[in-house]
């Protein structure tokens, strides 16, 4: 790293030198300076105040330069040491000022960036990440494993203007960048390498410069290749904007625009050169006598004598001098029936009450008392001079002939049934079991409740209209009526007693009826409860092996449903009594379900058998339902023997029974 600053410094300080070779002939080597600004940093020392070894500016920019690009080096080459070595590139793990931990820090951080890489077996081209030419040769070299060489070296590239002995090197008027192979402008203005005179300002340009005078030449001049400014003929370049009618002058600095030829009395030339005529009546004091109006014409003028006019409400005294007022009043009727007062050149009407003076019109008109007051509680009248209220149906007029009262239409009995006043108007209402006429709102007509749309009925088997009424009824066998008078409830035949099961079976109640079931363990079983067999010890039993098989517990179970039940509906729900994390439960149906009628879902903790036809006539299944609980890798069997009883569809909400 030391050696690619080095190169760097000692390109750009032989540039200066080469632009300011012969200013300076007894001063030392720019080699020299800054050799001895490298062992200044090698020894320490403060770059910016190093102590100066000739009386030349330049020599000690290469000084300073040189010294500071050789500290740089060195704490880039300690970050990278340490990011091979240590792998890390904290700030606090580097020691110095803080800029100098930064730079050890930042080429630390790009050497990683390059290691990274290389573990990824990427390429190490990293131009895509736009790091920055120190940052980028530092992470390509530790990508690439090279432990010696970090600093470039330009014979590792094309030079891009000249190349000798391995060397890159610049034009006249450019220097060698950092990277040892490009090339970039002098500043020739900044560096003190141009011989522009005072006055003069220099401009630097790519590989050169050139001296700009100061200050401008001003309107008029232009400023010559020599320096010198010299006046523009605006007339013989065609720059000036003298019109047609002008002939063009040159001038020092500008130009004169002369007319070709004059104007006549009466007129006068303008900036085109056009000859306008001149308004004789407003250029000076009127040229007319007093009494007389001037009127221009072209070149010239007249004088009119004036005329006396009189205005409205005014008319001419018989000299023909004077104007005076019209007494309006005595003329005529100008109110029309209303008091009038003349004014000096105008009268006024003294209206009636109602009326109100129209200075447009100069009459008398209507006011409407209607229009933005509330005289009148609902309708108001204009009238000429005054107004008139009036009242909607079903009110009439107060006495004070403003307010209106409420008519009470009942007390004519316009109702077939009954009727309530209300402000304004009336309501007709019927009684119980009676609906008022759509047509006139009056008449009362029976209400046939049975033939409400369906899901209004109000019986929930048969319904037979009264007037004003209806009766509800019930299926003659396992149903009553409810005491709602509108429901029928199902009859318990079993909790009444009222069935013909022998003492060995069970009654099992069910919509509109009952069922005689038998219940009994099978062989390997004992009940233990009423509709539940466990299985018994398969140590006492003479096949062992064969009692494992079957279940530990069969449990009986009895379902009623209606026809016609909408599906899918859940019908059974089938789980262990308590479930531990891990559990895996397996249901099926082994008998009973040949048609597909049920269908069995799986749950986290058990499963469900639900209805997936619509089943429009009774029928009775019955299912025989396999449960396998998996816990702890050990099957445990059991078993739900379940009889499905669907029963004829009765018009009750549907129920489901299981016992």
């Amino acid at each position: 790293m030391a050696e690619m600053t080095q190169w760097t410094i000692l390109t750009v300080v032989l540039s200066l030198f080469s632009t300011l070779h012969g200013q300076e002939p007894q001063a030392p080597t720019l080699q020299t300076c800054c050799q001895n600004g490298r062992d200044a940093a090698l020894r320490g020392q403060d770059c910016t105040i190093l102590p100066p070894i000739a009386h030349s500016h330049t020599c000690s920019i290469a000084q300073e330069q040189c010294c500071t690009a050789e500290k740089i080096a060195k704490l880039c080459d300690h970050g990278v040491e340490f990011a091979r070595n240590q792998g890390v590139c904290e700030r606090p793990f580097f020691k110095g000022k803080g800029w100098e931990t930064q730079i050890s820090k930042t080429c630390c951080d790009c050497c990683m960036l390059g290691l990274s890489a290389l573990d990824r077996n990427k390429n190490c081209d990293l131009q895509e990440l736009f790091l920055g030419d120190r940052c980028e040769h530092t992470a390509k070299t530790c990508c690439s494993q090279n432990t010696t060489e970090v600093r470039p070296k330009p014979e590792d590239s094309v030079c891009a203007q000249l190349s000798k002995n391995g060397t890159c090197g610049c034009h006249d008027g450019y220097q060698l960048k950092s990277d040892g192979v490009n090339c970039q402008d002098i500043n020739e203005c900044l560096t003190g390498g141009h011989d522009c005179v005072s006055g003069q300002t220099c401009i630097n340009t790519q590989g050169s410069f050139r001296c700009q005078r100061q200050s401008s030449c001003g309107t008029g001049y232009e400023l010559r290749d020599n320096n010198k400014c010299e006046d523009i003929d605006e007339c013989t370049l065609g720059t000036h904007d003298c019109g047609p009618q002008f002939t063009c002058t040159n001038t020092a600095g500008s130009f004169r625009c002369h007319p070709k030829e004059t104007c006549s009395t009466g007129f006068i030339q303008d900036a085109a050169g056009s000859c306008m005529d001149i308004n004789e009546c407003v250029a000076n004091d009127s040229p007319c006598h007093a009494g007389h109006t001037c009127i221009n014409t072209r070149g010239s003028y007249i004088c009119r004598r004036n005329i006396v006019y009189c205005g409205r409400g005014y008319h001419l005294r018989e000299n023909g001098t004077h104007c005076e007022d019209i007494d309006e009043c005595r003329t005529g009727s100008v109110c029309v029936g209303h008091g009038c007062t003349n004014l000096l050149g105008s009268y006024r009407c003294e209206c009636r009450a109602g009326f109100t003076f129209n200075s447009i019109s100069r009459m008398c008109q209507d006011v409407n008392e209607c229009r933005g007051h509330r005289l009148c509680a609902h309708r108001c009248e204009n009238t000429e001079g005054s107004y008139r209220c009036s009242c909607s149906v079903g009110f009439k007029l107060s006495s004070d002939g403003r307010s209106c009262e409420d008519v009470n239409e009942c007390e004519q009995n316009p109702c077939n049934q009954e009727c309530v006043n209300v402000y304004g108007s009336y309501q007709c209402y019927c009684r119980r079991g009676y609906q008022l006429s759509d047509i006139d709102g009056v008449t009362c007509k029976d209400i046939d409740e049975c033939a409400l749309p369906a899901g209004g009925h109000v019986c929930s088997y048969s319904c037979s209209n009264t007037p004003g009424s209806f009766v509800c009824t019930c299926p003659p066998i396992g149903y009553i009526l409810s005491p709602n008078g509108r429901t029928c409830q199902d009859v318990d035949e079993c909790a009444a007693e009222n069935h013909n099961c022998s003492g060995s079976e069970s009654c099992f109640n069910v919509q509109g009826g009952f069922r005689c079931l038998s219940f009994q363990c099978p062989e390997n079983f004992q009940q233990v409860t009423q509709g539940r067999c466990d299985r018994v010890t398969c140590e006492f039993t003479q096949d062992p092996a064969s009692c494992l098989s079957l279940p530990l517990r069969i449990s009986f179970y009895n379902i009623s449903f209606p026809s016609n039940t909408p599906v899918p509906t859940d019908i059974f729900r089938m789980g262990p009594s308590n479930s531990i994390p891990g559990d895996e439960m397996l249901l099926n149906i082994t008998s009973g379900n040949e048609e597909g009628v049920f269908v069995v879902h799986r749950q986290l903790h058990g499963g469900v058998i639900s209805l997936q036809h619509v089943l429009s006539e009774p029928r009775d299944y019955f299912l025989t339902v396999e449960m396998r609980l998996i816990r702890y890798r050990t099957v445990h069997l059991y078993m739900a023997k379940i009889a499905v009883f669907v029963t004829q569809e009765q018009p009750v909400r549907p129920s489901f029974f299981v016992r």
